[in-house]
């Protein structure tokens, strides 16, 4: 079974008395384990998508299935629960808490989770995930004690502290060095390939979509490939939530 599935997604913000359309009738699948690229450019609709699969956002009309579970029709509270379950997210901009540790960070996720899970424990696993990413020694540092690449890093772990299926990472290397964004996506790779995380990686760059196994290209709201959708009949639309 995939772990995504998503069926004819339009989205269409209103504009006044108009509306835009930026999905115009997305389908794809990915499979558990895999890391995949989905690559654009900027306008081409890929992060409107990205937040429609984070349960961040619903789409105005077709269906997403999350490991089996339709998630298109679901309410704002459902869609959080479900992304605290089951999704890590890796942003651009670290999105770290200042004046908060590299371990506090880590921990973050953990406040919202429904899992039956001691403090301590969590903490044990925020402190091995740390030392994973090769920050050991910098448990106790804040944000602005640490290199962008270290950021990123403690970022990731704080992606996976919840034992996540799928991990969302939007431009995870757009604000660090070439050397730094190729240590952090051979981490994405190993993370990949040893515990067997599905990995989507949202980018504009090819030379980052080359380290996933494919690479799923979207341009002007449709799959490269794909033709557009009918214009959803106002029973068809989903209401927002």
């Amino acid at each position: 079974m995939e772990l995504i599935r998503i069926s004819n997604i339009v989205k269409t913000y209103q504009l006044g008395a108009g509306g835009l359309q930026v999905l115009k009738g997305v389908s794809l699948s990915i499979q558990p384990g895999e890391m995949v690229a989905l690559m654009g450019a900027s306008g081409s609709g890929k992060t409107t998508l990205m937040n429609i699969l984070g349960c961040l956002d619903r789409p105005t009309s077709g269906r997403y299935f999350l490991d089996g579970e339709e998630i298109s029709r679901m309410s704002v509270n459902q869609r959080a629960l479900v992304r605290n379950e089951k999704i890590g997210f890796v942003f651009q901009n670290f999105n770290l808490l200042a004046r908060t540790t590299a371990l506090e960070n880590v921990l973050l996720p953990t406040a919202y989770s429904d899992a039956p899970v001691s403090g301590k424990t969590h903490r044990q696993r925020a402190a091995d995930l740390l030392k994973q990413v090769g920050l050991a020694e910098r448990m106790d540092h804040e944000p602005s004690q640490l290199s962008g690449g270290q950021q990123q890093r403690v970022a990731i772990a704080r992606s996976l502290v919840n034992n996540p299926k799928l991990l969302l990472a939007d431009e995870p290397t757009g604000n660090l060095d070439s050397r730094t964004s190729e240590e952090v996506l051979e981490m994405f790779q190993e993370l990949n390939r040893t515990k067997g995380i599905t990995i989507l990686l949202v980018t504009h760059d090819a030379n980052v979509a080359a380290h996933a196994q494919r690479t799923i290209h979207i341009r002007d709201g449709l799959i490269d490939g794909q033709p557009p959708a009918a214009e959803a009949p106002p029973s068809a639309v989903t209401t927002t939530g």
